[in-house]
């Protein structure tokens, strides 16, 4: 991409113009070159292309220097005339994300709380930082997914998050804001090697540039690529998943092994993905899928990062790690009212036969409990579990409605499962 000013104007015009018409663009705003030079171009095609500007700054509270990015922000927003929304957060490391990764969840978090549905965030990484990606996904062994780097643009909880300088190489940008004459605030931790990224930006990728100088534009186009590679796996998956019956969550596991390993696992990737779950890491995925191998019968239960597969007579479910309800729980409920639980708020009314309500107390199924059916008599709760099929990693998350000293009902977050003789659900 060329380097002329007037390109990188047009560039952020034309990208502004995309924008639906009265909806918000924020600026992720760190007050580094980068993001102050955008905010600099999109005020000034703002004039051209109305739409409400704002700019975001999110401040980790990681450095002492943060409150100075912070008064940096503050300031430019003010001599441009735009709207700052500053965002204090807390990055939790405890979750074995790293530090890098812990920041970028916390921004993320921060980022679907300031803005509403359809407005649009602009971020301001560019070529030679998806460059970095590129390597940092490849140093992992990372697949198509994985090397394809940041995307330009793609949704994100209702509203869409787009990078303008991805083409754009960090030279032009450093000229541009020199012509300008543009003031901006340098992270001090951004010149240690500690961090991965660093220490690629300062060690590897200078050797890569003196050696290769089209370094940074081959491997940037290598992720291009491979983000391409990575949708029409994703479209590949999708056939198969559309022949296995459609639904992400459940796979007949018979079905599942008539396709190659290499399918398999692109499958089990793109349904998770469809899920909004996380993959699991390479070895875990192919402990899964060789337990699958092993025994068609097989009662497997892998787990990762909040995540879980099951395989349960003879079907894989793929699932957030269900939640339990703690054993101590208990409620008075009239049956009309919304249920609340730990698990939940739920609508699922419960009234005798005549449609009169009643007290009722709930609480988790803690075994031995009984239920006399309709012209069925009295059932053990377990036994009656299993005969309505309910799987395992839901029977935990049950709840039982006792009238006086009588079980009533046997219910969950999918519904009454069973109900007394002389009770009915409205």
């Amino acid at each position: 991409m060329s380097a002329e000013p007037s390109a990188l104007q047009a560039l952020i015009d034309d990208a502004l113009a995309a924008t639906p018409p009265g909806r918000a663009v924020w600026v992720a705003l760190s007050g580094g070159l980068d993001s102050s030079l955008l905010l600099t171009l999109a005020v000034e095609a703002s004039r051209r292309h109305p739409r409400p500007l704002r700019a975001l700054h999110i401040h980790h509270g990681l450095q002492t220097a943060a409150d100075d990015f912070e008064r940096h922000c503050r300031e430019l927003c003010e001599r441009l005339g735009v709207s700052l929304c500053v965002e204090r957060v807390n990055v939790d490391v405890s979750g074995g994300q790293g530090l890098e990764g812990a920041a970028r969840h916390a921004r993320y978090a921060a980022f679907r709380r300031c803005l509403e549905a359809g407005d649009t965030l602009w971020l301001a990484q560019h070529r030679d930082d998806q460059a970095e990606t590129f390597l940092l996904a490849a140093l992992r062994g990372a697949g198509p997914r994985g090397l394809a780097g940041m995307p330009v643009e793609r949704g994100q909880a209702g509203f869409r998050l787009a990078r303008p300088w991805l083409g754009v190489s960090r030279a032009a940008l450093e000229a541009e804001a020199a012509r300008r004459g543009l003031a901006w605030v340098e992270d001090p931790s951004n010149a240690a090697t500690v961090q991965d990224r660093n220490f690629l930006r300062h060690r590897v990728m200078p050797a890569l540039q003196e050696r290769w100088p089209g370094a940074g534009a081959a491997l940037a186009r290598s992720a291009e690529l491979a983000g391409e590679a990575d949708g029409l796996l994703d479209e590949f998956a999708a056939e198969d998943l559309e022949r296995l019956g459609g639904d992400p969550g459940h796979l007949v596991v018979d079905s599942l092994m008539v396709l190659s390993a290499a399918r398999r696992r692109l499958l089990i990737r793109h349904c998770l993905s469809r899920l909004g779950l996380s993959s699991p890491p390479a070895r875990r995925l192919d402990s899964l899928l060789g337990q699958l191998e092993a025994r068609h019968d097989a009662e497997v239960r892998i787990v990762w990062e909040g995540t879980e597969a099951r395989v349960w007579r003879k079907a894989l479910y793929l699932m957030a790690t269900p939640v339990p309800l703690p054993p101590a729980w208990r409620a008075e409920w009239d049956g009309q009212s919304p249920l609340v639980t730990p698990l939940g708020e739920f609508r699922m009314d419960l009234v005798r036969a005549d449609g009169s309500p009643a007290s009722l107390t709930l609480a988790p199924r803690l075994g031995g409990e009984r239920l006399r059916l309709p012209g069925r008599g009295r059932r053990d709760l377990k036994r009656l579990l299993q005969e309505l099929d309910v799987p395992p990693w839901q029977r935990d998350r049950s709840w039982v409605a006792w009238y006086g000293e009588t079980v009533v009902a046997l219910g969950g977050p999918e519904g009454w499962l069973a109900l007394a003789e002389g009770w009915r659900a409205p």
